[in-house]
């Protein structure tokens, strides 16, 4: 464990999985969900007015299940946000509005990834990746500070991630876990040689070990490439998701002429390799990928598999598209414990992410 340096108030300088610190799957049940009120309009051009009537819409359908937290710059957008909440009829009890000032609004990738250790009593703590704005923009030093402020606000530890000296930069949409020691990503995000390098001269190994001591994992299973239009250069949630122990679903093109095609049938012909923790194969389902969607001549990252897993319902992203019905039909099937909901997304995905992308889920 020579490589590994972390610091955290309280623990010393143990890694959290050292310390029986583990990261729940999503479908757990939550305390919370947590969001940023949209302000940047570069993200959603011509549409920023809409969009944040979508993030009301989104409010409305987690507030049965959960609290939902919610990141303003300050008073003044609070005091709006709250006002387009009450509007849409959201029961503002259920909302906290928390003072942070961020440069975007994709909590999934900047926010607080959150870990919990069952015994000897149950403890919850938050792990702080370092964020970079994915290695590509400039805008990101207010949105790096976020879990900060959420462990204030929540009075939890808070663990800071680093590796072979040097902050261990990682976004949330990257990963996703079954809760049960398997996490899936993918080589195009943390592997490429040369673009948006998270962490130059990380090796696979390196990944790997840093994902177990960190998050508290014990496998992890490698996908190639991600979705045409990803600016992200590859997450795994738009590609493929765990929706139990020992399920995935992930996305295929149907298109031999489609761009999606070829990446996504390799990374179908990688299934009969992938392992769990245990070593059994998971079961993979299809979902299906809505018709492009594009915009100014670039081709948006549309993708069923951003949905989100609430305590109330599982919220799905929909595009006008035939495929729509398909989708929710499946996902239906998969979570017969909770509605499976669909959200218009096509204004949404212009800020090249949906649902998956803007929440970031605070466990039980």
């Amino acid at each position: 464990m020579g490589k590994r340096d972390t610091s955290q108030p309280g623990f010393g300088t143990a890694a959290p999985a050292e310390l029986g610190f583990v990261m729940p799957a999503e479908w757990s049940p939550h305390v919370a969900t947590w969001l940023a009120w949209p302000h940047l309009a570069s993200d959603w051009p011509g549409k920023l007015d809409t969009i944040r009537w979508v993030y009301t819409e989104i409010v409305r359908k987690l507030a049965p299940g959960e609290r939902v937290f919610i990141l303003v710059r300050n008073p003044a957008e609070q005091a709006r946000a709250a006002h387009r909440l009450r509007q849409a009829g959201c029961p503002l009890h259920k909302v906290r509005f928390v003072l942070h000032p961020t440069n975007r609004s994709w909590t999934r990738d900047s926010g607080p990834i959150f870990v919990t250790r069952p015994r000897p009593r149950p403890t919850h703590a938050i792990v702080q990746f370092h964020f970079n704005g994915w290695a590509k923009y400039p805008n990101w030093r207010r949105d790096r500070r976020v879990p900060e402020t959420a462990a204030r606000h929540l009075s939890l530890p808070l663990f800071t991630a680093r590796w072979r000296g040097r902050p261990f930069v990682l976004e949330g949409g990257a990963i996703d876990v079954n809760g049960r020691g398997s996490l899936i990503t993918t080589e195009e995000c943390l592997l490429h040689p040369r673009t948006q390098v998270r962490n130059p001269g990380f090796t696979r190994r390196d990944y790997e070990e840093a994902l177990r001591a960190h998050l508290g994992v014990r496998n992890v299973l490698w996908l190639g490439s991600g979705i045409v239009g990803d600016d992200t250069h590859g997450h795994v949630d738009d590609l493929a998701r765990f929706v139990n122990p020992r399920t995935l679903v992930m996305v295929r093109e149907r298109n031999p002429r489609d761009p999606n095609y070829r990446r996504l049938e390799e990374n179908w012909e990688r299934v009969p390799d992938l392992r769990l923790e245990d070593g059994s194969r998971p079961e993979v389902i299809a979902l299906p990928m809505p018709a492009p969607l594009t915009f100014d001549g670039y081709r948006l990252p549309a993708s069923y598999a951003n949905f989100y897993i609430a305590n109330a319902a599982v919220l799905v992203p929909t595009f006008n598209d035939p495929n729509d019905r398909l989708a929710l039909g499946i996902l239906g099937e998969l979570f017969p414990d909770r509605p499976v909901i669909g959200i218009h997304a096509v204004d949404l995905v212009l800020g090249l992410g949906t649902l998956h992308c803007l929440t970031q889920q605070q466990p039980a």
